[in-house]
């Protein structure tokens, strides 16, 4: 699972909207500065333009992230020292008032295997994040990881003063949330196609489905993919008992107007039992003249219905059945207006309390189709245009019988969503539908990436704190051990090659010992071996570093040994194919972008001849180098040589045990977008 959080500022430049110019006095510049900062009031750093920035001790980079700690640097980011939130334990966050949203995206089905192996292509992560943890979390999914931080306990937390409409939201908010219409639709408005029954539900609830076994002989309807912007039809039925049960006596059909389009009586093929006159109205006398059947009602329907029909009925399932028909798009209002536990309103309650429309009354003989088609349609269409959250404020005691007391006092909460809320902070989820302790009117729900991602960048605001729930490689079956094995051994292959150079032609009998004192200015070498079946001497040397190689091949190809002129280059193979873009690509990283490899020359051969002694060479500018007394490199010597480019936040001597130190990782500080952070699977 891949982890991604982002947050947001406003501020995009250095202090004072200006960058410094480099220049020979800038340690001057930078004393005076310091003297001025020493006479401001505490906590005046806080006031002033600093960017959020995300800083890592080294040797915490080597461990992974829990989700605990990962808890403890959303809290802080999102909430602050002024709302009680200490600072993380395992990193420091600069800046953290300046922060204007924090994103979150997880990904699942990508571990780090993933990320190394498509290096080059993932130019966004590699790019926009500069600091990478490893993450190792008990979830196995992301909807587990979501909702364990939406529901994360908030440590030292003081709870604000709520007003009395703050306190009723609140109470109105817990109801909702368990009401089994939001809970199913959410509360945004949304078009038919969210409505419609999809093909696990039909199956689950009976429905006519081609291929399922009972339905063998029934008329399946052409139809095409449907749109928010396809038409309605409102369909209901009336049946009697014949011989061989239930058969059709009558059917309407109204279009999206309410127009009727078909109400007709039909003649059942067996013998009738039962009229059942006092549900369906339906008497002997109204049918004895009737010449209509089931096979020409079908026929009718064939020809009054687009092939991009939604029909819409409550239990419209029975009503199919009756027909003996097959169709795949359907709107069933007995499901729309959700019960507890799974019951059902009955049509005549729904069209009362909904729409102030009485139907099937006591003066009346039994249902009339026509009355009932118009009902069913009428209601999906409301609560179409309303919103299911609309529909369920309006009429949540007198249709569900809900109540909000006025006297229960809310529960403080320190769950990390309500606190956001509660400070007035919006909170959003996009993704598919998850069981998040979070409201539903916070989320959106979304059946893949695409339409997750395109969601996310048409919201017109930000939610303060949002989360993304991409499916990734999710769908993948993980790989087995042996192929994990396989790939780990590939891409330590292919990591090895690019630490390795040929060199040669080499005077003849230069020893594997000359080849280590020509080579190991560049940096620490792990292996030489002498190639002497060849014509002329050469060598292959492989360096610990990568920066290494990479150094000997700018300064040493082309160096005159002994009056041979040396070549050294890679090896070529097809795993080497790649090397010049990904070395690219690593020096652009957004990790290395201020981290230097310095090495200081000796008199030794180069491509321009002799370097003089007390020099050194800077692995992103081959071509510079800095004049530095002759004494050892040491980290005092480094810090005062590259002190004036910028502070220099760490170095690191990368030499044998007991030998002089040759070469070193200066890491400088330079002011940039430092406030996202990237976690991978600890594997």
């Amino acid at each position: 699972m891949e982890f991604g959080c982002k947050m947001e500022s406003s501020i995009s430049t250095l202090t004072n909207g200006k960058k410094r110019k480099d220049d020979p006095d800038h340690h001057h510049h930078g004393h005076r500065a310091a003297k001025r900062v020493k006479s401001k009031p505490a906590g005046a750093d806080e006031l002033e333009e600093v960017e959020p920035r995300i800083s890592v001790l080294p040797d915490r980079l080597l461990h992974p992230i829990t989700a605990k700690e990962l808890m403890e640097l959303l809290h802080y980011a999102a909430l602050g020292k002024s709302n009680g939130v200490k600072q993380p334990s395992w990193c420091g966050l600069r800046g953290q008032r300046r922060i204007e949203g924090v994103n979150v995206a997880v990904v699942e089905g990508v571990s780090q295997s993933d990320f190394y192996k498509h290096y080059l292509t993932l130019r966004n992560l590699r790019t926009k994040y500069s600091n990478r943890l490893s993450f190792m979390s008990s979830n196995s999914s992301s909807s587990s990881l979501l909702s364990t931080i939406f529901s994360s306990e908030v440590d030292s937390f003081a709870q604000p003063s709520l007003s009395m409409e703050q306190k009723r939201n609140i109470k109105i908010n817990n109801v909702l949330s368990h009401h089994p219409v939001v809970h199913k639709y959410g509360t945004t408005k949304r078009g038919l196609t969210a409505y419609v029954l999809t093909q696990e539900e039909l199956i689950h609830g009976h429905y006519p489905v081609k291929g399922l076994p009972g339905f063998e002989d029934f008329l399946a309807l052409y139809s095409t993919d449907i749109t928010d912007s396809s038409p309605l039809f409102g369909l209901d039925c009336e049946m009697c008992l014949t011989e061989m049960g239930y058969e059709l006596t009558r059917v309407s059909l109204v279009d999206g107007d309410g127009k009727c389009l078909m109400d007709e009586l039909v003649k059942p093929h067996n013998k009738i039992r039962d009229y059942l006159t006092n549900f369906s109205g339906i008497t002997a006398a109204m049918l004895d003249p009737v010449k209509t059947t089931l096979r020409d009602i079908q026929m009718k329907l064939l020809t009054l219905l687009p092939i991009d029909a939604v029909l819409v009925g409550h239990s419209i399932n029975k009503d199919l059945e009756a027909l003996r028909l097959i169709y795949p798009h359907v709107i069933d209002t007995s499901l729309l207006y959700a019960r507890e536990l799974g019951k059902r309103f009955k049509l005549k309650v729904l069209a009362d309390v909904v729409l102030g429309r009485r139907i099937q009354t006591q003066d009346e003989k039994g249902h009339h189709p026509l009355e009932d088609a118009l009902a069913a349609l009428d209601l999906a269409k409301y609560l179409i245009s309303k919103s299911p959250l609309k529909v369920v404020e309006d009429h949540l005691e007198d249709l569900w019988g809900w109540s909000i007391k006025e006297d229960d006092e809310p529960t403080p909460s320190s769950r990390f969503a309500d606190v956001l809320q509660h400070l007035g902070r919006t909170v959003g989820y996009v993704g598919k539908r998850s069981d998040l302790t979070l409201h539903p009117a916070n989320q959106l729900w979304h059946n893949s990436d695409k339409q997750v991602v395109d969601s996310f960048r048409k919201w017109s605001k930000c939610p303060f704190f949002s989360a993304l729930s991409l499916s990734g490689f999710s769908g993948v079956p993980p790989c087995q051990d042996h192929k994990v094995q396989t790939l780990c051994v590939c891409m330590s292959w292919y990591l090895q090659d690019m630490c390795v150079v040929f060199a040669g032609p080499l005077p003849a009998g230069f020893s594997e010992k000359a080849v280590r004192r020509l080579f190991r200015c560049c940096g620490s070498i792990r292996a030489v071996e002498m190639l002497e079946t060849t014509h002329r001497v050469h060598a292959v040397v492989e360096f610990e570093l990568l920066e290494a190689a990479a150094l000997a091949l700018q300064m040493l190809n082309g160096a005159t040994v002994q009056g041979h002129t040396v070549k050294v280059q890679r090896p070529v193979t097809e795993s080497t194919l790649d090397f010049d873009v990904t070395l690219d690509a690593l020096m652009s990283d957004a990790v290395n972008a201020r981290r230097l490899y310095a090495l200081k020359l000796k008199c030794h051969m180069t491509a321009n001849g002799h370097t003089p002694d007390g020099k050194l060479a800077v692995n992103s500018c081959p071509s510079v180098s800095l004049p530095i007394k002759k004494c050892k490199l040491s980290d005092e010597t480094l810090t005062k040589t590259f002190g004036r480019f910028g502070v220099v936040e760490r170095v690191a001597l990368m030499d044998e045990p007991e030998m002089e130190p040759n070469y070193a990782y200066i890491r400088e500080w330079r002011k940039h977008d430092n406030s996202n952070i990237f976690f991978l699977p600890w594997k």
